[in-house]
């Protein structure tokens, strides 16, 4: 069974967000704006050495993971390239540097869910996330160490790990928080 969490947002959460937040206008009741999904891939596929003949290359490494990324999110990632070259990294202007999804609307709230109910409970020794995850702004970031959690993605050779923040409509911390709580979040 699958969870509209949008439709339950619409219906459910924003009134019971706007009640325990001290009757707030409607529109001044916290949301979800977006949702980014990042990855660096500037370690896998610019910095290994000693290759060896089953090792795949570089553009069969970033293939795999633009791909991943796209399974996982429903959208084809943005290339994110280096702006100037800074030789004590060996990053060369206009080498990619990362991928970065932005999730909005129907997107936004079908990932949500299935991050919450699917993939994060597959998460070794997952104990829920901290609240200081959350920072001043409202906006949650949580990183995951290993894409293996996704359900989505066949058994690759290549482990990489993702950034999820969450932006909401709001500056408040307090607000946000409870807007997250109620939207099903596993805090610990």
């Amino acid at each position: 069974m699958q969870i509209d969490l949008q439709k339950e947002y619409k219906t459910k959460i924003a009134g019971q967000i706007q009640k325990d937040l001290g009757d707030l206008n409607i529109h001044e009741v916290p949301k979800l704006e977006k949702i980014v999904v990042n990855t660096g891939i500037g370690k896998l596929v610019n910095v290994r050495k000693q290759k060896t003949s089953t090792q795949k290359t570089d553009e069969e490494i970033m293939q795999d993971i633009v791909d991943g990324l796209g399974a996982i999110t429903g959208q084809k990632p943005h290339f994110i390239r280096a702006k100037k070259s800074i030789a004590a990294f060996k990053l060369r202007e206009g080498t990619v540097t990362g991928l970065r999804v932005t999730l909005r609307k129907k997107l936004m709230y079908d990932f949500l869910a299935r991050l919450i109910h699917i993939d994060l409970p597959r998460t070794r020794d997952f104990r829920g996330i901290s609240e200081k995850s959350v920072d001043k702004g409202g906006n949650l970031t949580i990183g995951i160490k290993e894409s293996s959690i996704f359900p989505e993605l066949s058994a690759t050779n290549v482990a990489w790990s993702l950034e999820v923040t969450m932006v909401t409509s709001t500056n408040n911390r307090k607000q946000s928080l409870e807007l997250f709580k109620k939207l099903g979040i596993p805090f610990n």
